[in-house]
């Protein structure tokens, strides 16, 4: 047992450590454990984003919203601008008080220009009582021309036994932001005196969002700063208000973007801590961990958040005051309800609280007359009945009941849904029937990487285009498969070839080229439909035919009238070449432009994703429209008389497209089947659904499959992107 500190107060407190973990221990209290987390943060720019939220955490890593993620206090009765940001929460020494300080700002009406900051404190996490302190009305003769005061925080001086805040302010001088400190009064309702300098960045440079962590009786001082490699910085004292000095100006957050808003806090039950910060950019938050505050390592692949925080900060809380939030601010629409089951397929698992009905949707062979969901709950909440149910009946009615809360009803439906076609994320499906094999093959690329960085190929096999086998890695940049590139792995496609009396395949893919720029195109061939593949040591094609644009998205054609093997590409351009006869490299001589015309006409301009088919002496060019991350991404089409075109687009150009109504979107990046022998043919799309609309601007998409159709006189008739998907076929 180790003593940390005690402090002489009418109820004294004393903070021990123990095998357990944390301790608090009152004069007046039992002791009580940190068993959760509370995360206070805002969500955006906009009008309504800029107010304090909360959510909880049972182990760190893991977050839920409470109160459906809208704000727990109103902005425009707290503030003076209508818009609160930055909030950070401290307890205090008593342990039975909080202080919570945030920046007053409403970015939509005053820009980047503020003047006054939020002081709030509670003793319960749910009422707080708040004040605000206007810098230059409160200070004129000091600070009269400061016009940007941001994102204050609250450590306890253990020297002077207040409360110190700081911040970060600039006048509309030169000098850059300078991050400054003050005593709050003994009710935290205002500042002692006049703010002192506390930190000015040495490289002359902006210094904001400071972050002080007091640790083995040394002070670790984190904030943003725009100097050198701009990011987060350290410095460290071993006195609170003075002498620090910096280990070095490199950022030790793990990013190579932009970032803001470091929140350090303490894992409970270890000695490691977290250091979070904003991804502003890129409108995603890293956690990374640390053991020595010095040196991080990311762990984003471990942590889990139902919402898009921006600046916040996390401290840990007891079983009592985790209880006392949820019966507060949980709400019987948005249950802290997982669904586990093996059988199910979790990514597409619908919980609408609107409704009061969860559907949960199997896998291939689920028997549902004896299912069991395994649905398991947060603290604080039970439910009822457990075990297997009937659910080929109808819904099955569960009882969920929040601590401190009435019961409510859900309607809970189970169905055997065959889309999505593969289980997890993936997207730019290209599928092939393999005459060796006699089996269908979907080559896709690996998604739910943040900013589509998936490095690695994997391929997955079907006898009826349902029941898909997940056949492993065909090739991963990472482990050097492909020579010429390092990540980036992208939208491939596949052909078949008869070579001899066997058959080869030939497999192309974008990457990120290691010995140039940007996005190109290269080969891999095998032997077998799952390989081993042998990426060749250089791509193929490096260079755009119009001078810009990425050479990404190839799509390889045999011409059964002709013979010959052609490949088209392009992002915002669409090229095509014949192949020469190795398959491995294009004739340069016949490369020409195909662009379908059409400019920018929001239904059928040409973005990326070309697949090409031949139907009773049609060539058919499809392609998708708009963006990959666009709720709008579809596809489009056109004919031509020869595989070099010329294009003309369809009277009624669009194939395939969102379904709203049924939360499907982002329909595009297709190919499709032909069933051997039969006019039967279906698309292999990916989708976003509903509920990862909002998860990054497009990296968690999802294949499935839906029939496609002709009319009589040859043209596509619209696909309407279904749940259900299609039954095995023949």
């Amino acid at each position: 047992m180790r003593l940390l500190k005690t402090y002489k107060k009418i109820f004294p407190v004393l903070t021990i450590v123990l095998a357990g973990g944390l301790y608090l221990f009152s004069a007046c209290s039992q002791a009580e454990k940190y068993e959760a987390y509370l995360f206070t943060y805002f969500t955006g720019n906009g009008p309504g984003e800029e107010a304090i939220r909360f959510a909880v955490s049972l182990d760190g890593y893991n977050y839920r919203a409470l109160n459906n993620n809208k704000p727990v206090l109103d902005s425009k009765v707290i503030s003076k601008s209508g818009g609160v940001r930055d909030p950070h929460i401290l307890r205090s020494v008593n342990g039975k008080t909080f202080y919570m300080v945030a920046t007053d700002l409403f970015v939509p009406e005053m820009g980047w220009n503020n003047y006054a900051m939020i002081l709030m404190k509670s003793t319960d996490l749910i009422n707080w009582e708040t004040s605000m302190v206007n810098i230059p009305e409160t200070y004129p003769d000091e600070f009269g021309d400061v016009d940007r005061v941001w994102a204050p925080q609250t450590i306890y001086d253990e020297t002077t036994g207040k409360y110190m805040i700081y911040w970060s302010m600039k006048d509309r001088g030169a000098h850059p932001d300078i991050i400054y400190y003050a005593y709050a009064n003994k009710d935290f309702s205002g500042l002692e005196s006049a703010p002192k300098q506390l930190l000015y960045n040495p490289t002359n440079n902006a210094c904001i969002d400071g972050d002080i962590i007091e640790k083995d009786h040394k002070f670790y001082f984190f904030h943003k700063a725009e100097s050198g490699a701009p990011g987060i910085k350290l410095a460290i004292s071993d006195k609170l208000t003075e002498g620090y000095t910096y280990p070095s100006m490199e950022r030790v957050d793990k990013e190579i973007d932009r970032v803001e808003g470091s929140g350090v806090f303490k894992l409970n039950d270890s000695n490691e801590w977290i250091l979070m910060y904003d991804v502003y950019g890129s409108g995603r938050y890293q956690f990374t961990k640390s053991k020595d505050l010095e040196h991080f390592e990311v762990i984003d692949e471990e942590i889990s958040m139902n919402f898009h925080p921006r600046h916040g900060t996390v401290i840990p809380i007891t079983a009592k005051e985790y209880e006392r939030l949820m019966t507060a601010f949980a709400k019987a629409d948005d249950l802290f309800i997982d669904a586990t089951s093996d059988q199910l397929k979790k990514n597409n698992v619908v919980f609408n609280g609107e409704k009061k009905t969860i559907h949960l949707p199997v896998k291939v062979g689920t028997d549902l007359t004896a299912f069991d969901p395994a649905f398991t709950a947060w603290e604080g909440i039970t439910f009822e009945p457990q075990g297997p149910q009937q659910f080929t009946q109808g819904a099955v009615e569960y009882t969920f009941t929040i601590v401190g809360q009435q019961p409510v009803k859900y309607q809970v439906t189970a169905s055997e849904d065959h889309n999505p076609a593969l289980n997890g994320f993936y997207a730019d499906p290209q599928v092939l029937y393999s005459n060796k094999t006699g089996k269908y093959y979907i080559y896709p690329t690996s998604d739910g990487f943040t900013g589509w960085s998936g490095y690695y190929f994997k391929v997955f096999s079907s006898d009826d285009l349902v029941n898909w086998k997940d056949e492993g890695k065909i090739m991963d940049m990472k482990a050097g498969d492909v020579p010429w590139a390092d990540g980036s792995a992208w939208a491939p496609t596949i052909v078949e070839k008869k070579v001899g009396e066997d058959y080869k395949y030939y497999y192309y893919f974008s990457g990120n080229y290691v010995a140039g720029s940007g996005k190109q195109i290269g080969v891999a061939v095998a032997e077998n439909p799952t390989g081993p593949f042998v990426a060749e040591k250089e791509p193929m094609i490096t260079e755009s035919p119009v001078g810009w644009g990425q050479q990404i998205d190839p799509c390889t054609f045999i011409d059964p009238v002709s013979g010959k093997a052609f490949i088209y590409w392009g992002n915002g351009y669409l090229a095509a070449a014949e192949l020469n006869e190795d398959m491995v490299s294009v004739k340069s001589n016949t490369i020409r432009v195909l662009t379908p015309a059409g400019g920018t006409n929001a239904d059928y301009a040409f973005r990326e994703g070309i697949y090409v088919i031949f139907r009773n002496g049609t060539y058919y060019f499809m392609w998708s429209v708009d963006d990959t991350g666009s709720a709008n991404y579809h596809v489009a089409y056109g004919t031509a008389k020869s595989p070099m075109g010329p294009i003309e687009v369809a009277e009624n150009p669009i194939v395939l497209i969102q379904d709203a109504a049924s939360g499907l979107y982002g329909t595009g990046h297709h190919s499709v089947i032909q069933i051997p022998g039969k006019d039967e043919w279906y698309v292999v799309y990916h989708r976003i659904n509903a509920k990862h609309l909002s998860d990054g601007p497009g990296f968690h998409r999802e294949v499935c499959i839906d029939k496609m159709e002709f009319n009589a006189d040859g043209t596509i008739k619209q696909v309407v992107p279904t749940v259900s998907g299609i039954d095995p076929v023949e």
